[in-house]
């Protein structure tokens, strides 16, 4: 895995676990962590096909 594709999968793993933590913490909205969740997801979909 090049350090590239590694960066991704931990920036992507981080978004959701930050997303998730603000909901516990009763700062984001559930709409919100699942908008979080689906553009970070689309975004490492995206730069992973196109590399």
């Amino acid at each position: 895995m090049t350090e590239a594709r590694t960066g991704r999968a931990v920036v992507t793993s981080a978004i959701v676990v930050m997303a998730v933590i603000l909901n516990r913490m009763g700062v984001l909205q559930k709409g919100g962590v699942g908008a979080a969740v689906q553009v970070s997801a689309a975004i490492a979909m995206v730069l992973f096909i196109e590399q």
